[in-house]
């Protein structure tokens, strides 16, 4: 009776999952068919799900429409410049907290996670000055450096790694010699890996998202990223939005894969942060 109980219970549970996925699932497959419409028939009341014809060549034209092979470019060199900054000051940081021993780390450890309650458009037009003095508007490096810097999560993140492993191994190092940066970068930074993954992944899915930062320093079409591309299918008067969703369509590609490929780690990584230190 009881075994009938629990299997009862786990089939519900994976009932209200399955649902729950298909709900959120919904908006995908409606920009994914609304790719494949006429104009005509994307506003149709009551909705119609199915294109009729499908149209295939809005892909293409969305393509070529706009100049979105520079701004997939940008995208990417700017994801990876990002991902790998932050993966080292935010790995530099959580090792500082985490196992050196310094006058107020700890105050100083909760002051800085505070700023994760400090909203990014609070800070924006002080930034905005600076990087006004610098020179650096309407340029690659007013998006790149901001979001370098210390990542108040990826450095919490981390840090929980960092104080999971035991002392014995980091002392054992000092003992044979070695160096704070040598026992960071050859012992420490290969026994955090899954977290480094789960961390690089959410920087890379927030920066191939961002669109605020972007739309705020830069100005020139040629400087812009897929975010940007994609809302100059907005035009004055007219939104043409089959090509918009088809042009969205084509820039979830790499999200897809890196989620798909990375989901283990993203799971393994938050899920041990949780329960070491």
């Amino acid at each position: 009776m009881q075994t009938r109980v629990i299997r009862l219970s786990a089939i519900a549970l994976h009932l209200v999952l399955i649902l729950g996925a298909c709900l959120m699932a919904l908006p995908f497959v409606w920009m994914v068919l609304s790719a494949l419409k006429d104009l005509s028939q994307v506003f149709i009341v009551p909705p119609k799900w199915i294109p009729d014809p499908f149209i295939w060549t809005n892909f293409k034209t969305s393509l070529t429409a706009l100049p979105f092979g520079r701004a997939y470019f940008n995208s990417f060199y700017i994801n990876v410049i990002v991902v790998v900054m932050q993966l080292l000051t935010c790995s530099m940081a959580a090792y500082a907290f985490a196992k050196v021993r310094f006058p107020l780390r700890e105050p100083l450890f909760i002051l800085f996670l505070a700023t994760m309650m400090v909203p990014g458009q609070v800070t924006i037009i002080p930034l905005y000055l600076m990087l006004k003095e610098f020179g650096w508007l309407d340029s690659h490096l007013s998006i790149i450096v901001p979001a370098s810097m210390l990542n108040a999560f990826g450095v919490f993140l981390l840090r929980q790694f960092f104080k999971g492993i035991p002392k014995e191994m980091e002392e054992a190092a000092i003992v044979d010699g070695a160096h704070r940066w040598t026992i960071y970068w050859r012992i420490m930074l290969p026994l955090i890996k899954p977290a480094l993954s789960a961390l690089g992944i959410f920087t890379f899915l927030g920066m191939w998202n961002s669109f605020f930062y972007p739309l705020i320093f830069l100005n020139s079409p040629d400087k812009f990223t897929v975010p940007m591309m994609l809302n100059l299918y907005r035009g004055m008067y007219a939104t043409d939005w089959t090509l918009m969703m088809a042009g969205a369509s084509i820039a979830l590609i790499p999200v897809l894969i890196v989620y798909i490929i990375g989901q283990r780690y993203i799971i393994e990584g938050v899920t041990l942060s949780g329960i070491k230190g």
